[in-house]
């Protein structure tokens, strides 16, 4: 078996879990490194393979869920972390939740069953030569993440996530809000205006907002250029007036004259679907986040499609440094999965990690490496980790703005559109999403795909 090419994973989370098993099954063989439980993390407490150390939930299930979706493309060809959640899945309402230590111990029990893996406890600080998918996870050891940094470049790596909440464009009400930039540059921004008393309504709703509580090892240190937005208010009622919510420069079109407050709204993808609030980055309870972003003129209808974070973390600028099949641009034999790749949540992870490990095999056998359709969630996924604008990225979960609209329906009748609701388009997006995924997995990456993850045909 000397002669069967080798792929290097680091870390036995989610992500390493996932890959060394999707390489393992393509017949390579893989050495997988994982320091626990020679070292410890502060969050880890066994040292058993992908161990879900906060919540123990997937993410919603059914085909009005972006990341049911994810999960169905992921039985489709066999995934063993979906495949894992399945067999110790306990009951949780409409989400896909486990049996913690039951999950981590099938996991575990794959792992080190399996022929063609080598499991090499100890710290990793030096990537090693060869194909490598780095998936080392939020709590990267600092010695691994100095290499990172060397080979991408120390400004493209942070350790500290301070996300601001992301809305779905359609949802943006256009007739209070209106796009243009300040004193009359270029149209980059969409502007939420306030009056005095809006602005004050919001400011009180702000102050009793319910914050969330960091976990002991996160040890989370607020620095000026990534203050949250509660934090700012906790310096006075017109703080925030004078910081990200100035209105300098910015005429409202209905009155001619400078808002009392303005919230802006930036670009986050190059469809323009997803737009983030500037200067709002956030621990708030996303109850109480929803809430107060509901009190933002133009927003009171906001669908959030990623809340806003702040938490200890170890990721990557992705737009910088990866390309869609999760390879490094500065070099193309070591890929990277998981949250170090710029994903939030563990069913993503999960994902990227079996696209990695997936083309880390198709590499060492001479293959092109490959990315999943748009139409599917994980495709929609690594594109935008690959697009998306690197001036201030955050780590992303799935989400229904990742993947293309549906065209565009003529009423025969009156001969205008036809604009469908959340819930008719979006069994039809499931189902558009979950074939392209499995025709591409059968007959792109000649993979196995389980026929009975198909849905029922839909009409695009």
């Amino acid at each position: 078996m000397s002669d069967v090419p080798v792929v290097s994973v680091i870390g036995a989370g989610l992500a390493g879990s996932e890959a060394a098993l999707a390489a393992a099954g393509q017949g390579v063989r893989v050495r997988l490194y994982e320091m626990r439980p020679a070292r410890m993390t502060p969050a880890h407490r066994t040292g058993n393979f992908a161990e879900l150390v906060c919540s123990t939930s997937l993410g919603g299930e059914g085909i009005q869920q972006s990341k049911g979706l994810l999960q169905s493309e992921m039985r489709s060809v066999g995934a063993a972390i979906v495949g894992s959640a399945d067999a110790a899945k306990v009951p949780a309402g409409n989400a896909l939740a486990v049996d913690r230590e039951e999950f981590s111990a099938r996991v575990t029990r794959l792992i080190r069953e399996h022929p063609l893996i080598e499991v090499v406890e100890g710290e990793v600080s030096v990537i090693p030569e060869g194909l490598v998918v780095i998936a080392s996870g939020p709590l990267t050891s600092e010695a691994l993440a100095e290499d990172v940094a060397r080979l991408t470049g120390s400004e493209r790596l942070s350790f500290y996530d301070a996300a601001a909440p992301v809305i779905d464009v359609d949802s943006i009400d256009l007739t209070v809000a209106w796009r243009a930039g300040r004193y009359d540059q270029s149209a980059d921004y969409i502007n939420c205006p306030f009056t005095k008393e809006e602005y004050l309504r919001f400011f009180g709703a702000l102050e009793q907002a319910r914050t969330h509580t960091p976990h002991d090892w996160e040890k989370l240190e607020f620095f000026e250029g990534c203050m949250p937005i509660e934090e700012i208010a906790r310096r006075g009622v017109s703080t925030p007036r004078f910081g990200p919510m100035s209105p300098k420069g910015l005429d409202d079109p209905r009155t001619g004259r400078w808002p009392y407050a303005v919230a802006q709204l930036r670009q986050e993808d190059r469809e323009g679907r997803m737009w983030s609030l500037v200067g709002f980055q956030t621990g708030l309870k996303w109850g109480d986040q929803k809430e107060v972003v509901h009190l933002i003129p133009g927003l009171q209808n906001a669908e959030i499609v990623r809340y806003g974070v702040m938490h200890r973390n170890t990721y990557l600028n992705a737009p910088a440094v990866l390309d869609s099949t999760l390879q490094l641009k500065a070099d193309p034999t070591k890929l990277v999965a998981g949250v170090l790749a710029g994903t939030e949540g563990y069913l993503e992870s999960s994902a990227t990690g079996w696209l990695a490990g997936t083309n880390a095999a198709r590499l060492s056998r001479g293959l092109q490496p490959l990315t999943p359709p748009a139409e599917s969630m994980l495709g929609g996924l690594v594109r935008y980790l690959a697009s998306a604008n690197p001036k201030g990225f955050q780590p992303m979960n799935v989400n229904w703005a990742l993947v293309p609209e549906l065209p565009v329906e003529i009423n025969e009748k009156t001969g205008k559109p036809r604009k469908l609701g959340k819930r008719e388009k979006r069994p039809v997006m499931f189902a558009r999403g979950l074939n392209a995924f499995m025709r591409w997995a059968q007959d792109e990456a000649g993979l196995s795909v389980t026929p009975q993850a198909r849905p029922e045909p839909a009409e695009a």
